[in-house]
């Protein structure tokens, strides 16, 4: 009995085998291998510049981001292009696992270039279906022959950051050239933002001096500067000048149009507002603390305002404070102007144009200029002098006026408690100030 039972199982097993192999009632087996990971694009293929020239054309590359604000487009890629030579463009996008079909683009020329021959430019694109892009790049024929050819940039702005995280100011600082290297200024304005409720300053940087390269290090190591390399000379012959007519070159300002316009689209998801001005500009509140409280008190009253204009105010550097009270010996050996020294204010010509500088709202501007706003989803606000103005140490714009004539405005002396000693921190970490020189 037991024997029949054995010899059973072993013609279940057999015929089991039998229709298995005959028949081919397992799974197939691809199903039972895990699924490969889908192509990603080689890094050799990423642009890793700043700036990226774009192949058979006289066009340059610079940033993509992810914008839906504009309806029938998607990407946003900022660039500088010879305006004289505008042509159709096609985008294509690296797709997480294949490249997609082209799409139209849309080159739209900024309105201000000052009649130099390149200037700021955006290009729209649009997504296809069923893309989930994470790169693109720009074509001047709309069947791609050889997409390797290209360097593609990685669209930004993709995943936006949660409010905790978001950042409330940062500045931006359109360009260093020149081997610039007004230290002792730089540390002052850089620690006055600091003190102002900045988060993080953004500078574009083509050359600068030895002892500034070595305090930027600094800065950016501890996260509140964010560096990026601007080598425009290596691709253009920019101007020193705002004017063609007068200064020649290329392009305006060493690229300062594309920069602004790089830095607020770079800021756009991670900062509630952006500062437009330059390196020895500080936009100062003179009836609040700090920027958050200037804020706090303009935005339920303005909420739909886009761009707030700061009017700019000079303090000539050739006049001094008489007491000598923060003419310290330690800080003569940095270079740069101490701008403690200068409570000497013009007022400003109402007769000619007065440039302003500007706090933005991000989200709600497409294109800016130097001065004001070009293209925005909103309104704009003339902040009163007496709340909000720019402290600005430099040469006499009205060089002809004297002493007597000035403003005395000695609202930086109401930080310098604070200001003095984090200056100092700077410059010893910088290598520019020993310990024992400190206050």
């Amino acid at each position: 009995m037991e024997k029949g039972k054995y010899r059973a199982v072993i013609l279940l097993v057999i015929v089991g085998y039998f229709f298995i192999t005959v028949f081919n009632i397992l799974p197939p087996k691809t199903n039972w291998v895990s699924p490969k990971p889908k192509p990603v694009l080689p890094l050799r293929l990423i642009s890793q510049q700043s700036i990226t020239p774009l192949p058979n054309t006289k066009h340059f590359l610079v940033s993509a981001f992810m914008d839906q604000r504009v309806k029938g487009f998607d990407i946003r890629i900022i660039g500088i292009f010879r305006r004289d030579s505008i042509h159709p463009l096609h985008c294509i996008f690296f797709c997480a696992g294949f490249y997609s079909e082209t799409t139209s683009a849309s080159v739209l020329l900024h309105s201000d270039h000052f009649g130099f021959p390149f200037g700021a430019t955006d290009v729209l694109c649009r997504i296809p279906e069923n893309c989930d892009a994470t790169h693109v790049t720009l074509l001047t024929q709309p069947s791609p022959v050889n997409v390797s050819d290209h360097l593609w940039l990685p669209i930004r702005n993709k995943k936006t950051p949660s409010k905790e995280n978001r950042l409330n100011f940062t500045v931006c600082i359109s360009n260093l050239f020149g081997d610039y290297n007004n230290v002792l200024q730089f540390a002052q304005t850089l620690e006055m933002y600091k003190l102002l409720g900045v988060n993080r300053v953004v500078i574009y940087n083509t050359s600068c001096g030895p002892e500034l390269d070595r305090l930027l290090k600094f800065y950016s190591q501890e996260g509140f500067v964010e560096m990026v390399p601007w080598p425009i000379d290596k691709y253009l012959n920019p101007s020193r000048g705002w004017n063609f007519a007068e200064h020649g070159g290329d392009l305006h300002y060493f690229g300062q149009l594309t920069t602004l316009n790089e830095c607020m689209y770079r800021s756009m998801e991670r900062s509630r507002y952006v500062l437009l001005n330059d390196i020895d500009e500080i936009i100062m509140p003179y009836k609040h603390n700090n920027l958050n409280a200037l804020m706090d008190s303009l935005q339920p009253r303005h909420s739909n305002v886009a761009e707030f204009l700061i009017e700019n105010h000079i303090f000539p550097k050739k006049h001094f404070e008489p007491s000598g009270r923060f003419n310290f010996s330690r800080w003569n050996k940095v270079p740069g102007i101490n701008i403690l020294e200068h409570i000497y204010r013009e007022s400003p010509d109402r007769k000619i144009y007065h440039p302003h500088k500007m706090i933005v709202q991000p989200r709600l501007v497409e294109q800016t200029s130097v001065h004001e706003v070009l293209k925005k989803f909103g309104l704009r606000y003339k902040v009163p002098m007496d709340v909000c103005r720019i402290v600005h140490v430099r040469v006499a714009l009205q060089g002809s006026l004297k002493l007597e004539q000035l403003n005395e405005d000695k609202r930086l002396w109401d930080f310098q408690e604070k200001l003095i000693p984090n200056v100092d921190k700077a410059l010893q970490r910088a290598g520019m100030l020993r310990v024992e020189e400190r206050s």
